[in-house]
Formats: C-alpha cells, sequence, structure tokens
C-alpha cells in the first residue's frame, strides 16, 4: 500500500485509525503466513499437507454448540501431535481419543432414528454414538494426518458378542492396511487394543468400502460403482464431514 494513501486513510477518528490499523496487521499477518506455507513446502517437498481446515472446523463446531466446539478444541492438538507420528502411533493417538471421549450409545437413543450416521462433528456434539460413528470419526481424523485413503477402510461386519456361543450383531470397524494386500489392523470401540484381523476371530467381513471404492468383504477385488452412489448415508455423511473442514 503506497505510504501516502496510508498516511490518507490514518489521519480519520481514532477508532477509524485503530480499526484501519488492525485490518492492515491482519493482511500482512495472512501475508506471510501464505509465505511461510510456500517456503516450507518447497524447503520440505516431502512434508504432507494439512488435510482439515483448522478455521473451518472451528467455525462449523460454533454453529453446531459448545460441546461441538470443545471437542473440536480437544481433537486438533491431537492431530496437530500426530502429523510428526509414525502411522501405527497416529493409529492409536487418533484410536484412543475417539474411544475415551465417546460413549457408545444406539441412534434410537442419541438421534431418535433406527440408523444414523454421524458426521465427526456431530459424534463429538452428542459425546455419544454406535458403531458407525466411531468408524467414521477415526476414519476422517486419519486422513487428516495424512494416512492415505487407500490404507483405511470401514468394514461392515458381523459381530460374535458374548464368547463362541454368542449372538452375531452387526457391527462397523475401521481396518488400517500398512501395504496392499497386509493383513488389516482393526480400530475398534468393543475392544480399544488395536488387533491384526487374525486376532479378532469375533469378527466376520461382510462389505467394506472407503471414499474411493466398495469390496465384498475385505479382499483385493473392488465391487462395482461409487460407494458414495450406493451408500446414500454415506454420501451424506462425506458431504458434512467435507463442509467441517475434513477431507
Amino acid at each position: 500500500m503506497p505510504d501516502a494513501l496510508l498516511t490518507i486513510r490514518c489521519n480519520g477518528a481514532p477508532q477509524a485509525r485503530a480499526a484501519f490499523v488492525r485490518l492492515h496487521v491482519r493482511r500482512v499477518v495472512r501475508t506471510w503466513l501464505w509465505i511461510g506455507f510456500i517456503v516450507v513446502g518447497l524447503l520440505c517437498p516431502g512434508m504432507p499437507p494439512l488435510a482439515w481446515d483448522s478455521e473451518r472446523m472451528m467455525l462449523a463446531a460454533k454453529k453446531i454448540s459448545p460441546r461441538a466446539l470443545a471437542g473440536v478444541q480437544a481433537l486438533q492438538p491431537v492431530l496437530a501431535q500426530a502429523l510428526d507420528m509414525s502411522e501405527p502411533n497416529q493409529l492409536q493417538a487418533v484410536n484412543a481419543f475417539f474411544n475415551q471421549r465417546i460413549l457408545f450409545r444406539d441412534d434410537t437413543e442419541v438421534w431418535g432414528q433406527v440408523d444414523y450416521w454421524a458426521s465427526p462433528l456431530e459424534t463429538l456434539d452428542k459425546g455419544a454414538g454406535d458403531c458407525e460413528d466411531y468408524a467414521i470419526a477415526k476414519y476422517f481424523s486419519l486422513l487428516a494426518v495424512g494416512v492415505p485413503v487407500s490404507k483405511l477402510r470401514l468394514v461392515y461386519v458381523r459381530a460374535q458378542i458374548g464368547g463362541p456361543q454368542g449372538a452375531l450383531v452387526a457391527h462397523m470397524v475401521l481396518a488400517y492396511y500398512a501395504a496392499p494386500g497386509a493383513e488389516p489392523t482393526i480400530l475398534d470401540n468393543l475392544i480399544t487394543e488395536l488387533r491384526p484381523a487374525s486376532r479378532r476371530p469375533d469378527l466376520v467381513p461382510v462389505f467394506s468400502f472407503n471414499s474411493e471404492g466398495l469390496w465384498q468383504g475385505v479382499g483385493p477385488q473392488a465391487a462395482a460403482g461409487d460407494p458414495a452412489a450406493r451408500l446414500s448415508r454415506w454420501r451424506e455423511v462425506l458431504a458434512k464431514a467435507h463442509a467441517e473442514g475434513f477431507q
């Protein structure tokens, strides 16, 4: 901004001058922040970009409730710290955060509906959710810290509750694949310890999906069709999570 123009604009009332100075400072700070991001990107090309919009997430949480805002304020430091972690440690951090913060409750109790897929911020707002809500919140949080979508799948399973003679119930978990074809690690709200699939004989996979594909069971053969098109609730969750600042 030319000095003469700056002088003219600052010759008004004290309140006007103060407001102008604050605006100018904010513009300068934003400019230097963008320069900083560009420099970091040039000097550290291997550094993964942030996959969440912190400001959008905070604004979305404020619109929902103070409880949602408190949840985001607790989540964002976890995500920021996880950026520098190995993927196994990222899994541990995100899994622990949601398993400890969210209470298991049925959709009829939380939402008054038989089946509702909540976005991460909706789950943080309620402080409660069912198996889908845990898996969805963990999925988007792990994407946010740089875990590739190809390594993550939400898996519908039949879970045996109460031991070998227990009842089979519909359940959802999040599976992480360290490499294509590798045995997945299971993130679950029923058993908080991360375990390989071979140590979860109580789970029988039915189908799995992520933002890019849909599979029968957990095998490599993709089912036909777009998962967002075939799963209407998933399409709605993708839209809500994006509006909340997630990838």
